[in-house]
């Protein structure tokens, strides 16, 4: 019998005692005999030919077992779709934290003093740190060798760019835009920009590699073992089915962990050692040479009726892709949802443009909704300013524009998901948007809309004599609760105690599965779980669980395999009303409380979904107002988690989470994905509110207290 009221209950999570008590074992805790340990030599220039290097020294040094240098890997390059970035560079270096050299040593303290050892020799070249210098017809090109490049489509070419120092390059449109612009009867233009931000997962990324007769095992902090697996077959010229990658407890990704680079390198250090080798990431590298979240350039141009209704839309974004492309799995090579900007509204006719840019700052990446923070901020603060110049009340200008079911989208597909209407109304409602307020106190709002991911997974069930169910998957789990998510959906399913059923994570040499990211889980891996619950009960022919295992012999099992391929189309929405008060005299903003009115659809895990969509929050709290990886001649400043300014508990208001669906989600039981949903709308939400409040209005993130002293000024 279905069981569905399971989903009402608080879940327990399958990890969270192995977390809370410190038994859970990260890559860095495991024990593998006789592992060295890696360090890399990093380029301390943005831009520079590598004239010699001098390993003398460091192979000198006791204890050193292996020293390796982009001679010795010479054409081999990684990536996740695009392989532009060499295992180690051997003839120039395109960011400061480009990796030169390799050591293999028996501690990593050893490693350390033979990297401090190995001599290079640069000479340094014009560095193109800005994105407008980049693109200038005389810049100089960064990647003259791209048309060599391995592309990893599989069924195409890298699509054509209009510049050489071009990552991706996107046009798309739909409508007669430039006929709906000349009607127009008002046109109005703005230009916002978004720093770099970076993830800051807690665990650093790390893996150990080790060689056998016939296979190459690693353990990883990547996200998606068989993309990685894939990676490394291309780069390194091995069969697929040669490498084993496994990816063990992940302590926290964000989206950063998609990218891979150190495994490549432990390769040939194993190879040159006949030993294990071990890289764990310095939180000082994390942040200034890993894959952050793109900054970004958006301008944006809307035509309006005499109604105040938009009929006319373009946007121009530049995303900087920093010196590499390689954290970018899209076949487009961009961060795709920074392309269309205004979702959630009636857009008739838009034309959207958005490139990613190579400079030599440090490789942009994949992040929490990649590209919709820069968007939403930039699209949200767009309309607010809209509405200010039409003297109509911001949330009424939303209400008049919002895509209601069966309107054309910015991306001129008709609108199916959620009633952003009731999710705008509902959340205004909450937070007393009808209300008057002090001096100094505003409010903002913001519609935020995230896809549901796609993919295809396998999942297997085995029923044992003892009435225990093992689920058998692929994904891994994050910290996002994939495995308890999995759990319930098959107790559900079946009508059993969720701590009957167990999830076990294969490595690669289990079915193939596309890894967590691209909020893809809940409907992907939650609809193989669903397939799979539903192929046991029918195997049951009839008998509850309990029965059907009370029945089986001693060395009897029952197995079921599902494969559950997600295509349909589908969206998340969530409405942000957030109240905020600003001192004139010092520009300093403080947020007194916050609303998310949001359609998920049937909630699964409800204590991991209110985990997700309050850390959703905070995240979009932080590139709001602290956040900004910045860079100075192409070094990043903050080279620690002190100087990066996350927000703490200390900075997070009061938040309501409403929750309005139907149940339609394209998920498993009515579903949809919240893991992305939250915080894109947050950041615009917050200068809407800071203009509210103070008529301050700031064009680019964060939004600091000398921004909006500044914007007061200039008033």
């Amino acid at each position: 019998m279905i069981d569905p009221k399971i989903f009402d209950r608080p879940e327990r999570r399958i990890d969270g005692v192995d977390k809370t008590t410190g038994a859970a074992r990260y890559i860095a805790d495991l024990d593998i005999p006789g592992a060295l340990q890696a360090a890399f030599v990093r380029s301390p220039y943005p831009h520079a030919r590598i004239v010699a290097v001098d390993t003398t020294r460091a192979r000198a040094l006791d204890g050193v077992r292996a020293v390796l240098t982009g001679a010795d890997v010479r054409g081999q390059r990684l990536g996740r779709r695009l392989q532009d970035w060499p295992l180690l560079c051997w003839d120039r270096v395109l960011f400061v934290g480009d990796r030169v050299a390799a050591v293999a040593a028996d501690t990593r303290e050893i490693a350390d003093e033979a990297v401090r050892l190995i001599s290079v020799e640069y000479e340094e070249l014009p560095a193109l740190i800005d994105m407008d210098d980049a693109l200038r017809p005389d810049a100089p090109v960064l990647h003259p060798d791209a048309a060599s490049y391995r592309f990893l489509e599989g069924r195409g070419e890298r699509p054509a760019v209009p510049h050489p120092n071009h990552q991706g390059h996107v046009v798309e449109s739909h409508g007669d835009v430039d006929a709906a612009f000349a009607r127009a009867a008002r046109i109005f233009e703005h230009e916002f920009a978004t720093p770099r931000i970076h993830q800051a997962a807690l665990e650093p990324r790390a893996a150990v590699l080790w060689l056998e007769a016939d296979r190459v095992r690693v353990v990883s902090t990547n996200k998606a073992p068989f993309n990685l697996r894939d990676q490394m077959a291309a780069s390194l010229g091995l069969a697929k089915d040669r490498i084993v990658v496994d990816n063990g407890t992940i302590g926290g990704d964000f989206g950063g962990k998609g990218l891979s680079t150190d495994e490549f390198v432990l390769y040939h250090l194993a190879k040159a050692t006949g030993r294990p080798v071990r890289a764990v990431t310095r939180y000082a590298d994390e942040l200034t040479t890993t894959n952050p979240r793109h900054g970004s350039r958006i301008r944006l141009r809307t035509g309006l009726d005499a109604e105040g209704r938009i009929v006319a839309h373009e946007s121009h974004a530049l995303f900087d892709g920093g010196a590499y492309a390689a954290g970018k799995p899209t076949v487009r090579l961009m961060a795709e949802g920074g392309v269309q900007t205004l979702e959630g509204y009636r857009v008739p006719a838009a034309r959207h443009e958005a490139a990613t840019v190579y400079t030599n700052n440090v490789p942009g990446g994949h992040m929490r909704a990649p590209g919709q923070p820069q968007n939403v901020f930039a699209s949200e603060s767009h309309l607010d300013l809209i509405a200010r110049e039409l003297g109509i009340a911001p949330l009424e200008f939303r209400r008049r524009n919002v895509a209601r079911a069966g309107d054309p989208t910015t991306a001129g597909e008709p609108w199916h998901g959620p009633d952003l209407g009731a999710l705008l109304d509902r959340a205004a409602a909450e937070i007393g948007g009808d209300k008057p307020r002090p001096a100094g106190r505003g409010i903002g709002f913001a519609l935020g809309i995230r896809h549901v991911g796609r993919g295809k997974t396998t999942i297997s069930l085995r029923l044992d004599r003892d009435g225990t169910i093992e689920a058998r998957t692929g994904v891994g789990d994050q910290g996002g609760g994939q495995h308890t998510l999995i759990q319930r959906i098959v107790a559900a399913t079946l009508g059993v105690d969720p701590l009957t059923v167990r999830v076990r994570r294969l490595s690669t040499e289990g079915p193939q599965d596309p890894g967590i990211g691209g909020s893809r889980v809940t409907p992907v891996h939650g609809g193989a779980a669903l397939a799979a619950a539903r192929a046991l009960k029918d195997k049951l022919g009839g008998l509850s669980v309990a029965d059907a295992a009370r029945a089986l012999a001693p060395d009897q099992a029952i197995e079921v395999s599902a494969t559950f391929d997600a295509t349909a189309a589908d969206h998340g929405a969530c409405a942000h009303a957030i109240e905020v008060a600003v001192d004139a005299e010092t520009g300093t903003v403080r947020v007194l409380s916050a609303v998310l009115a949001v359609d998920v659809g049937q909630v699964i895990n409800p204590v991991g979904l209110r985990g997700q969509l309050e850390g959703g929050f905070v995240y979009g709290l932080g590139m709001a107002l602290t956040e900004d990886l910045a860079l100075e001649d192409g070094r990043v400043r903050a080279a620690n988690l002190g100087d990066y300014k996350l927000p703490t508990i200390a900075d997070v208001p009061p938040l309501r989470i409403v929750h309005l669906s139907d149940g339609h989600g394209v998920g498993p039981y009515g579903a949809r994905s919240a893991g992305e949903l939250v915080n894109p709308g947050v950041p615009a939400a917050i200068a809407n509110a800071v203009h509210d409040a103070s008529g301050a209005r700031v064009h680019t993130l964060p939004v600091t207290a000398e921004r909006v002293w500044r914007a007061l000024r200039a008033r």
